[in-house]
């Protein structure tokens, strides 16, 4: 594996970070206040290609590698995690299952629009009941003459109020267990589709994220994504890949917070000098460095090893998404810590990668489940 970024990644993070800091810093806070999903950012971030970004050029996207994508996603977190998260569910969740598993017709109907950005993506596994148990989702979709008909109600969705396309896990198969679960697409506005009740978060605020519930919701034969009863089975593999990109996202979040820190440490004065004079600031600091560069290795080399089209990637993709998760939360602690009681003020970003970071620690998989993936590639079942 060569570690040096080729010139077209320097550019890609150049751009990446120029475009953050313009259009997405300015209004951080604004957003998050809000609690919503910045629309008028979308045709922006669609104009970087950061829509589709692993989608291939014929499809509407930018056709870029794995570790490309970690760079995108680490810049935008280390500004704004909540808009990476958004970029990060819709490429890495709705996009990335089209992309895999979607027949030539449905990446033409649904992936096309997705990875221009003419539509955000969502995509329905969990549940009030099923959360890491994904298998034990209550959702229903029944064969018909014509089609399928979807009943349930999904939890905890990105974009579940905002997105215009929903890829969504069911039973149709009650008896065959993990087997007779499959996948859906659909747009939202379907008739039996409708938004719940959106949660009031503590963090990544400016991320929609809702319930999503289906009463004699009814879609045609040809929504049926990939072959019936093996939605389970492409959900782990898109999960697989998505991990890394909440790696990623947990690498820019520790990286922002760092870089907050020592800025104020430089700043702030103490018994007449900047504290970061001090050695337990200056070890605060280096810990911090050194925790997220191992993270950012991990994390590039699990997307390395996907680009190499390796067997299997699954416990490396854990491995990674659970230690940047878990040095995130680290960083963001000490970057309050650093600021002392600025930290715990809105004035300040420390605050900010306070509140969001605890959700790497368990969107797509918690890391109790990460340790469970990456025991059972080391040791077996």
């Amino acid at each position: 594996m060569d570690l040096r970024p080729t010139a077209e990644q320097d550019l890609l993070r150049q751009t990446v970070r120029e475009f953050a800091e313009s259009e997405i810093r300015p209004s951080v806070m604004a957003w998050d206040e809000a609690q919503a999903f910045p629309a008028e950012l979308l045709p922006k971030l669609a104009a970087l290609g950061l829509m589709g970004i692993q989608v291939p050029e014929k499809y509407g996207g930018a056709g870029m590698s794995a570790v490309d994508y970690c760079i995108a996603i680490e810049e935008l977190a280390r500004v704004d995690p909540s808009v990476a998260l958004s970029v990060a569910a819709h490429n890495g969740l709705c996009v990335g299952h089209l992309d895999l598993y979607g027949s030539e017709a449905q990446k033409q109907t649904w992936l096309v629009p997705l990875a221009r950005g003419e539509r955000l993506g969502a995509w329905g596994l969990t549940e009030a009941g099923a959360g890491s148990d994904a298998g034990a989702m209550r959702t229903t979709a029944e064969r018909t003459g014509r089609g399928w008909v979807l009943n349930g109600s999904k939890q905890f969705i990105t974009h579940g109020r905002v997105g215009g396309t929903m890829v969504v896990m069911a039973v149709t198969d009650r008896t065959s267990g993990r087997k007779g679960i499959s996948a859906f697409v659909l747009a939202h506005g379907t008739p039996g589709m409708t938004a719940g009740k959106k949660e009031n978060k503590l963090g990544m605020r400016a991320s929609d994220t809702s319930e999503v519930i289906f009463e004699r919701c009814r879609l045609p034969a040809d929504a049926l994504v990939g072959r019936e009863g093996e939605g389970f089975t492409n959900t782990m593999a898109v999960l697989d890949a998505g991990r890394i990109g909440i790696a990623a996202l947990a690498v820019g979040l520790a990286q922002g917070a760092y870089e907050a820190a020592g800025a104020y440490a430089r700043d702030r004065h103490q018994f007449g000098q900047p504290i970061a004079h001090f050695q337990a600031i200056r070890w605060k600091l280096a810990d911090m460095a050194t925790r997220i560069e191992a993270a950012r290795l991990m994390t590039y080399r699990a997307a390395w090893l996907r680009d190499q089209n390796a067997d299997r990637t699954s416990g490396a993709s854990s491995m990674a998404k659970l230690y940047s998760s878990e040095i995130a939360v680290r960083a963001a602690e000490e970057g309050v810590q650093i600021h002392g009681g600025y930290g715990f003020v809105k004035d300040y970003p420390a605050e900010k990668y306070f509140r969001d970071v605890k959700l790497c620690t368990i969107g797509e998989g918690t890391s109790e489940i990460q340790r469970l993936v990456i025991a059972r590639n080391l040791l077996g079942r």
